[in-house]
């Protein structure tokens, strides 16, 4: 943001800075105290608006929690959904997770009764919860992303922090994820950022590591057979770069990059916006994001001498040699045989 528009929305900062802050006090001090609903949660976060890799990481900490024994369902507030829509965050889940349930409530509290009541689960993860301090965890993550920390360093709406660094403060563990897709000493000033900090969490570092091509009839291919096509890359994602980095490191050639908005709702024109671009410059691949695909699958011709419709699968691997990860999970939730 400039530097003149973020002064300009200075007053507008202050005020919903003291709103953050009322509404911290209130729980810190133990006047509004959480609410326990009988299930371990693990809640999964962020300080800022905008894209942190969370999605991939709620459904990584889902599967280590099955490998524990769990039968874990995700609690989420469906941010974003049109009228009659799934919001991109759950069409992904049940995509990528079809046998775990997908609890889907603005009202967390309600949402979490629902799945308890459903008598599927036996913990919850909660997608985007470090704000949402109505109900009560068993282990707080948040992740920062190492390619934006800090969202510009000013609180909403002058910047992208939803909180001050402070809140790190109640936080178990921080996840660092991209850290493969930045330097070594960007990496080094968010250790020295999250020491001023001050802390208590451990850190892990989380990569994001492209593992396929997949096509809407059912194929796959190796990531490097991006290298023997022209792309055009399309994606509508909170933080595009990770995913440009993604395809431009194993592409071939790259004509152009479209980018959209978060959790942008694609229609017909924009597929037809989409093939002239890539017809006009020679691409014979479209490659996008899961997040994408799952809105732009539906709508891609399924016929015709255009390129093909590729989404590039990527999965968070964590270089986490001391298990701290599983340990705090395991601490969380404990490990047993499901029924």
């Amino acid at each position: 943001m400039h530097p003149v528009l973020a002064w300009t929305l200075a007053p507008a900062t202050l005020i919903y800075a003291a709103a953050v802050g009322l509404r911290n006090r209130r729980y810190d001090s133990g006047r509004t105290p959480p609410r326990r609903i009988g299930v371990p949660v693990i809640s999964v976060g962020n300080l800022t608006v905008g894209g942190t890799g969370k999605t991939p990481f709620v459904m990584e900490v889902v599967r280590r929690l099955r490998q524990l024994g769990r039968r874990p369902g995700i609690l989420t507030r469906g941010y974003g959904a049109g009228r009659g829509q799934e919001a991109d965050e759950v069409l992904e889940y049940r995509a990528g997770l079809p046998d775990v349930p997908v609890q889907v409530n603005p009202d967390r509290v309600a949402g979490a009764e629902q799945a308890i009541r459903s008598g599927r689960v036996d913990c919850l993860v909660l997608d985007d919860g470090f704000q949402h301090r109505r109900i009560a965890r068993d282990l707080d993550i948040v992740l920062v992303d190492a390619l934006a920390p800090w969202g510009g360093g000013w609180l909403l709406p002058s910047g992208r922090l939803r909180e001050p660094l402070s809140s790190l403060a109640r936080a178990d563990l921080v996840v660092i994820t991209r850290a493969n897709q930045a330097d070594a000493a960007a990496l080094r000033a968010i250790e020295r950022r999250l020491d001023g900090a001050a802390t208590r969490a451990e850190i892990v570092w989380a990569n994001v590591e492209p593992t396929e091509l997949a096509f809407r009839d059912g194929r796959t291919a190796s990531v490097t057979d991006l290298a023997y096509h022209n792309l055009l890359s399309v994606c509508g994602i909170g933080n595009p770069a990770t995913f440009v980095r993604l395809v431009e490191a194993h592409a071939g050639s790259v004509s152009g990059t479209l980018v959209f908005r978060d959790h942008h709702r694609y229609r017909p024109a924009d597929v037809r916006r989409m093939l002239a671009l890539a017809r006009r410059h020679g691409a014979d691949l479209v490659v996008t994001t899961r997040k994408d695909w799952v809105k732009l699958a539906p709508l891609w011709p399924t016929v015709g001498d255009g390129p093909e419709l590729a989404r590039l699968e990527a999965r968070m691997t964590l270089d986490d040699p001391d298990d701290v990860l599983d340990e705090a999970l395991r601490a969380a939730v404990g490990s047993r045989v499901s029924p």
